[in-house]
């Protein structure tokens, strides 16, 4: 009855929805620029250098302003953008003017570094360096967008946006080229991006755009459109610009992009119970295949697929009774993963529910499980987002052969709103699960943002059928900052394909931030805030609170830092295991926390992070340091250090929890870049090492070497527990 009574209301309220009236007049008064055709046979030498005859044709975006540090005023430093077309590629030019070319900070050339994902979800933040981010939007649905960047040294970076900024997707990769040169006012730049790595609708159309500029010695951030610190954002697609005179634009007869690989490698692993060392040699080939069935629809296929180049998961330590929440990194879960993001993200915590998490596919807490294949239909159909994938994977580790699939569509409803549906559904021998639901996201102004779902799961067997629902709502500017949720989660819920951090819970969370600029004593911005979370079962039981209290000091250098307090209550209804040896029993417990974070300015050559906090822990205490160094001698060179401390005190024990980590990142060039990491637990007394080179041998192939090792037991920290090294080798066909 609930889910029935939850989706009628979701339905009515999104039937009354009509198009956003501050977003149509975004569309009138956005800026507009147009491309240049190129002449048949004319062609761009892409070096950086800006003097071929095209860009004297092209028509000048300029005039950027600032969001910060002074909103709505013109940049101090100007900006140049022009963009042309061919028969097969769009080309853009940059130029990106500085009085003072020495202050021009450029330590990145590592490929996908340029740019990260904010604190709170999807607003993408620029890294250390001095860049500019040029976001297209195609279909020009005010949603979505692909995002390419640079430097003064010519560091590739791109990413998907999805939603406004739900999710901002740096993991994404595209065939593309850019160049980059440092002149004496500034510095220039080249971006050839094929059509064929775009997706378009057919004929003749207008496509968003917008240049957003970091001037990183001012610490200054510029855009073209979508300035507004109240309403506006890179991230906010729907406050873009327009890009037009893009006609007759190529389509390729099969669109077709086939990617075989070749991989070899050999592995060792120790028997747990017979404590000898297996050998293992393994020689396998597969592809990967991505079609372009039509405009903007993308069919992607994967045969006996591996990811054995992926970069391990930074450890965590886990001082809590719920698991732990890794980000994917597998690439083809990657590409349009914001389409299939259904339920809410955790900020400072893992989610409390998502409908589909990938990394439950061909990963379990044994080890990863062989990928058989897979297809996977995403993109844009009309005014609707539609995404549908299956992936089978293998017998291991005591599991049988098992179909994993999803479902998604998200109609569009006036101008930024949307109403959505899903599905996932796990299937073995036996056994189903199955989950499904409604979602919505509503803007009824530009500032509000209303959003929520409803979801049913079902299983075979006893147990499992069950709801959840939440409801939300969003209000923020630069002044004021409003955010109310309330979550609903049955205690028989089971979505296999997702992730649900507790069941049989009523969770209500709430912040509330004020914003001042004092301009004094260097502070650029200062948020004080409250927050707060509580946690009922679903029979009413008070289960956890937390309340607390936070300032939040942002500089002109791009320091920052926060200082908080909290009060917490949680009670246990059974004990919970914080180490082997320290057992937590069942109980009420009351806990005040204080703590701070920091960070200095990305700017400059060594920078440093971390937090510190101080608690009453379970009628004990906790001390946790968090550090972090990193260091850029040069372009090619970044190091990272990494600490993190945890002294724990409880009547039942006490143990101090270190992992140091130590990041190496050497970059050749663009193309060739060599990683390297290295983690010791104390708690399990482990040491893992990963080395990874990528060699980009032609755009879209690599070669990849790995190794990797882990080492260490309650034993000895030098006993070897699993080595494995692999050669992998991939090849693009465009058809």
């Amino acid at each position: 009855m609930i889910e029935r009574n939850s989706t009628t209301l979701l339905l009515l309220l999104l039937a009354t929805l009509t198009p956003a009236t501050l977003t149509a007049q975004q569309d009138v008064l956005a800026p507009s620029t147009s491309a240049v055709r190129m002449f048949p046979h004319e062609e761009i030498n892409i070096d950086g250098h800006l003097d071929d005859d095209v860009w004297l044709r092209a028509p000048i975006v300029t005039g950027l302003r600032q969001r910060d540090p002074a909103e709505g005023e013109p940049a101090t430093e100007r900006t140049e953008v022009r963009v042309a077309y061919g028969e097969s590629r769009l080309y853009i030019a940059v130029y990106a003017y500085h009085d003072n070319p020495d202050d021009i900070v450029s330590r990145i050339l590592q490929r996908d570094r340029l740019m990260t994902t904010g604190n709170f979800g999807g607003r993408p933040v620029f890294a250390g360096d001095d860049a500019i981010a040029i976001m297209l939007d195609p279909f020009d649905d005010h949603r979505n967008g692909v995002v390419f960047a640079t430097n003064a040294n010519g560091a590739q970076f791109e990413a998907l946006i999805t939603d406004e900024g739900r999710e901002f997707n740096i993991d994404w990769r595209a065939v593309w080229d850019v160049a980059a040169v440092r002149v004496a006012d500034g510095w220039t730049a080249e971006f050839s991006i094929p059509f064929r790595t775009l997706r378009y609708p057919a004929g003749d159309r207008t496509w968003g755009f917008n240049v957003y500029r970091i001037i990183r010695s001012k610490n200054e951030e510029v855009l073209w459109s979508g300035w507004s610190r109240d309403d506006g954002g890179f991230q906010r697609i729907s406050k873009a610009g327009h890009l037009q005179g893009l006609m007759d634009l190529p389509r390729a007869g099969l669109n077709m992009e086939v990617k075989p690989y070749l991989l070899g490698g050999f592995e060792q692993e120790r028997d747990e119970t017979t404590l000898m060392v297996d050998d293992d040699a393994t020689l396998t080939v597969g592809v990967d295949v991505k079609w372009e069935v039509r405009p903007g629809l993308l069919l992607d296929l994967t045969l006996h697929t591996d990811f054995a180049q992926v970069e391990v998961d930074d450890q965590q330590v886990n001082l809590t009774r719920f698991d732990l929440f890794f980000p994917e990194k597998r690439d083809f879960f990657l590409e349009n993963s914001g389409i299939f993001t259904f339920g809410v993200a955790g900020f400072f915590g893992p989610p409390p529910f998502l409908m589909f998490f990938s990394r439950n596919i061909g990963i379990n807490d044994d080890g990863e499980i062989p990928v058989l294949g897979g297809a996977r239909l995403t993109g844009r159909v009309g005014d609707q987002t539609v995404g549908m994938m299956t992936v089978r994977t293998d017998e291991a580790f005591g599991e049988l052969r098992t179909s994993h699939s999803v479902f998604r569509v998200k109609r569009d409803v006036g101008a930024t709103n949307y109403l959505g549906v899903m599905a996932t559904d796990v299937r073995s021998s036996g056994y189903s699960n199955t989950v499904g639901g409604v979602d919505f996201s509503y803007w009824p102004l530009s500032t509000l943002n209303l959003q929520g779902f409803a979801a049913r799961t079902t299983t075979t067997g006893a147990g499992g059928d069950d709801n959840a629902y939440r409801f939300g709502l969003s209000y923020n500017n630069d002044r004021f900052g409003l955010d109310l949720a309330h979550l609903f989660v049955g205690p028989e819920v089971i979505a296999d394909l997702g992730f649900v951090l507790r069941e049989d819970a009523r969770r209500t969370d709430y912040t509330n931030r004020i914003s001042v600029r004092p301009g004094t004593f260097g502070i650029r911005r200062l948020s004080f805030f409250t927050f707060g979370n509580f946690v009922h079962s679903t029979a009413g039981e008070l289960q956890d609170f937390s309340i607390g209290n936070g300032i939040n000091p942002e500089w002109n250098s791009g320091d920052v830092a926060t200082v908080y307090w909290t009060y917490e209550f949680t009670r246990l209804d059974e004990s919970f295991d914080l180490t082997d040896d320290v057992i937590v029993p069942a109980g009420d417990y009351k806990m005040v926390q204080g703590g701070v974070f920091f960070g200095t300015s990305a700017a400059r050559a060594v920078t440093f992070s971390g937090n510190a906090q101080y608690q009453s822990f379970f009628d004990g205490t906790l001390f946790s340091v968090s550090l972090n160094a990193a260091a850029a001698p040069n372009a090619h060179l970044t190091i990272t250090a990494g600490l993190s401390y945890n002294d724990v005190d409880v009547p039942w024990g006490a143990f101090v929890a270190k992992l140091w980590s130590l990041r190496l990142n050497y970059a050749f060039t663009p193309r060739l870049v060599v990683n390297g990491l290295v983690q010791y637990n104390s708690l399990d007394n482990e040491i893992s090492t990963n080395l990874r080179l990528n060699f980009i041998h032609r755009p879209g192939s690599d070669l990849f070497v790995v190794f990797t090792e882990n080492r260490g037991s309650g034993l000895s920290a030098t006993l070897l527990q699993q080595r494995a090294a692999v050669v992998k080798l991939t090849y693009l066909s465009r058809i």
